[in-house]
């Protein structure tokens, strides 16, 4: 059982508290997602709970947590450069426990992972195998250790459909209790029980942690509703505190207005009307007092918020794309054959297939010639941001190349919608998250004008709290999309026709 009692952590260097006050029971059969926008300390916090010495160099902390007899095993957020050079073999023999299995006990492991055996000892490099083999390898090593409790950072990061539905199923049936993070809202729904809610409110400045023992789903409906309800509540009763409010003001203006012109002939009006306002005084107190009861409108971290111009639209039946492909290919591999894609209009397409297959390699090919063309206005989004964007310059500078004024209070004003704080817009973009480098990426498409929109994972990096926002903005874009994803939200929200890649070309999908 994992038990964290008060904890408050810090970061170093900005002096900033990102969880404040947290108190948390994990136990048998709770999965528990842990959520919240990018850069509210959830990947700090598992690697503090597992080895406190990860977390010494960029946080301090406060408070206590417990695992008691349990042992926990982590999954980090990605494997070590080293890693993913090394051979599968290497990355296993490193693992003292993992040597110190039987035959027998790496079949059931291999099994309960559906991996096969072989993979333990191949000489494959780690980077070599696809994003949902890579995902059970790691495990296997993890479960090696035979933890008691799990701590997984973005377990669904990069995989394929079939490889986030073989998750999925693991997580929900592997029998452990469970900390994870993830940015799939499918897999929080299908597979959590409860919700830890990290925020921080006031433009990043007061924490808050929220323990719901509610599944993704339920909880997000919950809090939604519940924000509305007191929203409601507050605004009539300051509707109605206000009308009052203007009676009493209404009520003092009169009665100064006599006081000012009583003759001085006439004190027997004058003391009525001093009485008066001793009354209109005492009216006002109370007024003061019941304005600090009011019902407080609700604080909570507010969604980002993204819009695309209206302008930039394509008219319907335009060729945007008109492509016969014979053979996609890399140095020695031949990908697929016969590719053949029409995309006209105002069309929205999104491609998926298996990691390995091609995906990102053909919307290279796609953006390259689309950019080129001048009848249309395109921008593309690559997986890898550096692809595009340089990580040494700030936010603000990457959408302002110009320096003009105007320009920057623009950049700003669209990174504030965002939900960057100002220290935010002055770093370099190679310090931020991956979910702060996707939204840049998105702001400058947006400030792009284009008509066309090259997109490879465009929600991968986001929380599960702005991804709905952004798919909501790309689903209104009046232009063309043609995007890859893996995302089975924006799959089905956003893309008007799904095609799979496969090695004999792309197929509608089933």
């Amino acid at each position: 059982m994992l038990q964290i009692n008060d904890l408050t952590i810090t970061c170093r260097r900005d002096l900033r508290t990102i969880v404040e006050h947290l108190n948390l029971t994990l136990g048998p059969g709770d999965r528990c997602a842990v959520i919240g926008e990018e850069g509210n300390g959830k990947s700090t916090l598992l690697r503090l709970l597992y080895d406190s010495s990860l977390a010494e160099g960029y946080a301090d902390w406060s408070g206590s947590f417990s695992f008691g007899r349990d042992r926990p095993g982590y999954l980090a957020q990605e494997a070590s450069e080293a890693e993913m050079r090394g051979s599968a073999a290497d990355y296993f023999a490193a693992s003292e426990r993992f040597s110190a299995l039987t035959g027998k006990e790496r079949a059931a492991l291999a099994a309960n992972l559906d991996l096969d055996t072989a993979a333990f000892s191949s000489p494959r490099p780690l980077s070599g195998f696809s994003g949902g083999e890579r995902v059970k390898l790691r495990l296997a090593r993890v479960l090696a250790d035979d933890p008691d409790i799990l701590l997984l950072d973005e377990p669904s990061n990069d995989l394929d459909l079939e490889a986030l539905e073989w998750l999925e199923d693991w997580m929900s049936g592997c029998g452990l209790p469970m900390l994870f993070v993830s940015h799939d809202e499918t897999l929080l729904e299908r597979v959590s029980t409860m919700v830890l809610h990290l925020e921080l409110l006031r433009r990043k400045t007061a924490p808050r942690a929220t323990v719901a023992r509610l599944p993704y789903g339920e909880y997000v409906a919950a809090r939604s509703s519940s924000i509305a309800r007191q929203e409601r509540a507050a605004r009539k009763e300051r509707e109605e505190f206000d009308r009052q409010l203007e009676r009493y003001r209404r009520i003092r203006q009169k009665v100064e207005h006599a006081q000012a012109s009583v003759s001085r002939q006439d004190p027997h009006s004058g003391r009525l009307l001093k009485k008066k306002m001793h009354s209109v005084q005492s009216m006002g107190r109370r007024f003061e007092r019941e304005r600090e009861k009011l019902t407080a409108l609700p604080e909570f971290e507010e969604p980002v918020f993204l819009t695309f111009p209206a302008g930039a639209t394509v008219p319907r039946g335009k060729a945007v794309l008109e492509l016969e492909l014979p053979e996609l290919s890399v140095p020695g591999r031949i990908l697929a054959r016969d590719i053949r894609l029409g995309v006209y209009g105002p069309d929205k397409l999104c491609i998926v297939g298996p990691n390995g297959c091609g995906k990102t390699t053909l919307l290279r090919l796609i953006a390259s010639g689309l950019l080129q063309r001048r009848d249309l206005r395109a921008a593309y989004m690559p997986q890898d941001y550096a692809d595009t964007v340089d990580l040494s310059m700030t936010p603000v500078e990457l959408l302002n190349p110009s320096g003009a004024r105007s320009g920057e209070t623009r950049a700003r004003e669209l990174l504030g919608s965002l939900r960057y704080p100002s220290d935010e817009m002055a770093r370099p973009a190679g310090e931020l998250s991956g979910g702060q480098r996707a939204k840049l990426l998105l702001a400058s498409l947006a400030l792009s004008g284009a008509n066309v929109l090259i997109l490879d994972e465009p929600t991968r990096n986001l929380s599960p709290l702005s991804g709905p926002v952004i798919r909501r903005a790309l689903s209104a874009f009046p232009g063309a999309i043609i995007a890859v994803s893996h995302d089975r939200k924006f799959i089905g929200e956003v893309a008007e026709r799904t095609l799979m890649l496969t090695p004999s070309g792309l197929l509608p999908l089933s």
